[in-house]
């Protein structure tokens, strides 16, 4: 379908949609829930407010068994969650634009906040919420009220506050498939007249659906814990406080990874005894040497003030401080061969403290409601990662490279390329290969127990001053007119240890020497004395060791060592700070927003705005933080190269968005409507790419996006309401040279970007009805989203994605305040991929993460008052 029809069809809809309320006038008319919202820093409704934003309403998140913020891409079609190889890493995108996920460094685009409190990392919103009264999904750039974390969005969560007039609660048990246990209890109410409480937790358990066939457990397990606490004081009519502290705890074994393509280093795999499945991505079967450890603890305390300083001013602080630890280790080559250690094979381990401060003044006249406020932001992080080889690496190495390796039974030497390299540099040219230093036995490359341990730190301090202004020009018009500055600074470390003996060594320089002993002793062998055995050797090392074999162009006109460059999985890095790295960036902008909105009639409001976002730069917190080419001179000039260096990046530069919007919000007795027109631009997007050794992390020039928005919410009678929201983008790269593709750097400018769907939609019917003495619901979602390549550097041939997916539940509720509800996700078993990426030190392969199967359960909950 091209982008003309699926307009086309867009703009039909939309026509049916607006002739539907006059039709509607004619029956006797339902009244539709008025939605609040306060997203945006001020209550208002959701019909009434100029912004394009969605309201998910706590009925809707239960009835919908949305258990975190990543369930929501199946109710907005506009957000899109990924989760990758843990759950800590996963990615909030809206309208295509996001990211955050894989490493420590790099804040996401879109800003999560759960009452009022930034939540700096996507694990830290992952715990299971309850009592939730809404969340709210503003689209588009926020950063003029939210500074530097909303450059693509906000994900508002609200939870209800404690009651100050009865004491009330609930409990609930879920039961479900692969023995899922989900328990969650809530009480709140008055401690006294001007004090009140809440207290809630959960519990969620669920065994694996991704079978370890090598005989571990299951992935895709869920096991989580969380307690949450509130006091809420009201000691005059002027002054509000809420504080709020809690705790969350994860352990799980997540998740599973798909085979898609089995190329040719499968066959070295199962000659090691290993094995995996081929070719089979909703198989939900692998095999694994270990079961991935994934843990998370998150905690904090907030306490806001909301002071009524007289009858037009109110003074608003928010502070917070919050905790997330997390630990990694995963084995992430996805085989049953032991070709990493299982206790540090890929270990992360991250520790983030987080310190928020927002003050906020708001007023109004008769003409203008106006808001100013500071927001200060200072987050400490410290991260240790490893990669260390297991006992198979070096055999696996061996077959890769055509070789034998040893045979400790028979007492077999290794034959191949590593071993010819290693005897080679044992012999008499040892002393010349400055790189090495000491003697190389046999079977020393690739050693159990070699590899990289990097230990990083983040400093990052950031403030932002705002103010926003609403001008009324008459009854009907409101000028908007709002600024935010910001400034970021981040301060970052690097300190790494390297045993990789392999990819420690310069392979020109190797191949040089090895190419020198053998000119050397033919020259000697022609006849030649010592000096002009030398001099023939030195020129012909010096002529042959840069240059690559190939077909046209085989030995020993060439340097073969160089065909090894690609099993150089762990290069040696340059710890910084240092004299020519500083480890610092300093980053400033200041962001507008302009909005017009016209009270076109009393049921009708159109706006029109544009605005601006800002991300400040992300630093590479991985192994794959390399030197600028531009810093290797200055680097080499004071002494600071190692053996083997390649250049890469520290860090991107900050992205900008730019966004020019026109919308329509409609509200009558049994229709409400939204409609939203955009076009976006970012410059600077930063991308962050898996390549299958490693991350490649840059800007990606500019990228924007043209799309159309609709929400339609339809009461034509009291017991059936229906929802439709979908989502058309025309996404383009104008400008993105060096892109990682399918077979290397690539010019995708002008090109599609991957894993963005032009064509998202919603739908949900729900149907109220009685039975005896119990009122009932059934309700039945379906969520589409076209065909689409899942990531750039895969070709969609191998990793494509379409989405069609039908949710539903049913419920009974009795006046005694018992329910129960039965409830089904993916119940049509939809498949398709979340992600996609070259196999982990695996030429050729190609593997995946397929969405979770059909799961269902049971619900039953006990309301009390």
């Amino acid at each position: 379908m091209t982008h003309s029809t699926k307009y086309r069809g867009f703009l039909g809809l939309i026509a049916a949609t607006l002739v539907t309320p006059a039709v509607a006038q004619q029956e006797e008319p339902t009244f539709l829930e008025e939605i609040v919202v306060t997203s945006t820093k001020r209550q208002s409704t959701l019909q009434e407010i100029p912004v394009a934003v969605s309201v998910v309403q706590g009925a809707d998140i239960r009835e919908s068994q949305v258990l975190d913020v990543k369930d929501l891409q199946f109710l907005v079609p506009s957000l899109r969650v990924t989760q990758l190889q843990s759950s800590g890493n996963t990615n909030f995108v809206i309208r295509g634009f996001g990211n955050g996920a894989n490493n420590a460094g790099i804040e996401p685009s879109v800003g999560v906040f759960i009452d009022g409190v930034y939540r700096s990392r996507s694990a830290a919103a992952l715990n299971d919420l309850p009592n939730l009264e809404r969340i709210e999904v503003l689209r588009g750039p926020q950063s003029t009220l939210f500074g530097k974390n909303a450059s693509a969005g906000v994900i508002s969560v609200v939870t209800a506050k404690p009651s100050l007039d009865d004491v009330n609660g609930s409990a609930s048990l879920t039961v479900g498939e692969y023995s899922q246990v989900i328990v969650k209890g809530d009480v709140n109410g008055p401690l006294s007249d001007t004090v009140g409480f809440s207290l809630s937790g959960s519990y969620n358990q669920r065994d694996g659906y991704y079978d370890n066939l090598a005989g571990g457990d299951a992935l895709g397990e869920l096991d989580r814990f969380g307690v949450r606490g509130q006091l809420y004081f009201l000691p005059s009519d002027s002054l509000e406080v809420r504080v709020i502290a809690d705790y969350s705890e994860l352990d799980e074994a997540c998740c599973g990874v798909a085979n898609l393509v089995d190329g040719p280093t499968g066959g070295a795999v199962r000659a090691l005894g290993g094995n995996l499945v081929s070719n089979a991505p909703f198989a939900y079967q692998g095999y694994y040497d270990f079961t991935p450890t994934n843990q998370f603890e998150s905690s904090g305390i907030s306490a806001q003030f909301d002071w009524d300083i007289n009858d037009m001013v109110t003074l608003t602080s928010i502070t917070s401080l919050r905790n997330l630890a997390r630990l990694e280790n995963g084995d992430v080559d996805f085989t049953s061969a032991p070709l990493l250690d299982p206790d540090v094979g890929n270990r992360t381990d991250v520790d983030i403290d987080t310190l928020t401060q927002e003050f906020r003044l708001a007023g109004a006249t008769d003409t203008t409601s106006w808001m100013v406020g500071a927001y200060l932001f200072d987050e400490d992080v410290t991260q240790e990662t490893g990669l260390i080889y297991g006992p198979a690496f070096r055999a696996y190495a061996d077959l890769l490279t055509g070789g034998v390796p040893a045979n400790p039974v028979t007492g077999d030497p290794g034959m191949g390329p590593l071993w010819d390299i290693e005897n080679g540099l044992t012999g008499l040219f040892l002393a010349m290969l400055p790189s090495l230093g000491e003697p190389v036995p046999g079977g020393t490359f690739y050693g159990e127990g070699q590899g990289n341990i990097e230990l990083t730190t983040m400093d990052n301090q950031a403030y932002s001053i705002f103010a926003q202004v609403d001008f009324d020009l008459g009854d009907r018009a409101t000028l908007t007119l709002g600024a935010n500055y910001t400034e970021d600074e981040k301060d970052v470390t690097l300190d790494q240890t390297a045993t990789d003996v392999f990819s420690g060594l310069d392979l020109v320089e190797v191949g040089g020497l090895l190419i020198y002993g053998g000119a050397f002793q033919q020259a000697l062998a022609g006849g030649a004395d010592l000096a002009t055995a030398n001099a023939i050797a030195t020129a012909t090392s010096q002529a042959l060791a840069p240059i690559p074999c190939s077909a046209t162009n085989p030995p020993p006109a060439c340097n073969p060592t160089l065909a090894l460059q690609p099993l150089q999985f762990q290069r040696p890095n340059i710890n910084f700070p240092n004299s020519v790295e500083s480890g610092h960036t300093d980053d400033e902008d200041l962001t507008w927003t302009v909005r017009l909105a016209y009270d076109w009639t009393d049921e009708v409001n159109v706006y029109v705005s544009a605005g601006t976002g800002f991300k400040a730069s992300s630093w590479n917190l991985s192994r794959d933080s390399r030197p600028f080419a531009r810093d290797l001179p200055a680097l080499g000039d004071a002494g600071l190269l190692v053996p083997n260096i390649i250049a890469g990046g520290r860090y991107a530069t900050p992205e900008e968005a730019t966004v020019y919007e026109i919308g329509l919000k409609g509200s009558w007795d049994t229709v409400a409507l939204n409609l939203a027109l955009f076009d976006q631009e970012i410059k600077g997007f930063q991308s962050n790419i898996f390549t299958g050794t490693g991350f490649s992390f840059a800007n990606a020039g500019k990228q924007s996006t043209s799309g159309a928005e609709i929400d339609i919410r339809w009461m034509p009678t009291e017991v059936f309401e229906g929802t439709l929201a979908a989502t058309i983008l025309d996404p383009t790269y104008d400008s993105f040279t060096g892109a990682v593709g399918p077979s290397g750097p690539v010019d995708l400018s002008g090109q599609t970007p991957a894993g963005i769907h032009e064509l998202s939609l919603t739908a949900a019917g729900r149907y109220s009805f009685t039975m005896g003495n119990a009122a009932g619901f059934a309700r039945l979602e379906y969520i589409y989203e076209d065909e689409v390549q899942v990531v750039d550097n895969v070709l969609k041939e191998f990793a494509s994605r379409e989405v069609s997916t039908i949710n539903a539940s049913v419920g009974l509720s009795w006046d005694n305040g018992f329910e129960a509800m039965l409830w089904g996700r993916n119940l049509n078993n939809d498949e398709y991929l979340l992600s996609a990426f070259p196999s982990v030190a695996q030429a050729g392969s190609l593997s995946g993460y397929p969405n979770p199967p059909r799961t269902y359960g049971l619900t039953i909950r006990k309301y009390f008052d």
